[in-house]
């Protein structure tokens, strides 16, 4: 059975404990296209890790590795959480 997803937000709100499914990177920039290179593509999942302090950079986990992420380049990447979590 597939578990219920919500409707799209962005990576930079995932709460902490969070799991979501990739749906899109906004944009066709460098940034972007980077993102996407990392591993950042449609259907692939990404848990939350932690963040900084004062709303700093968050760290996520993606295909078996740990990635830093300013908070300006994670509101690019949208989202499907994953039974409802955020």
């Amino acid at each position: 059975m597939n578990p219920p997803y919500s409707a799209p937000t962005t990576l930079a709100e995932l709460s902490q404990a969070g799991v979501a499914r990739i749906r899109s990177v906004q944009g066709d920039d460098d940034a972007a296209m980077r993102l996407r290179e990392l591993g950042f593509t449609p259907g692939t999942e990404v848990s939350f890790c932690r963040q900084a302090p004062f709303g700093g950079p968050i760290i996520v986990a993606l295909r078996g590795y740990q990635l830093c992420l300013r908070v300006r380049e994670a509101k690019r990447v949208l989202i499907e959480t994953i039974g409802g979590q955020l």
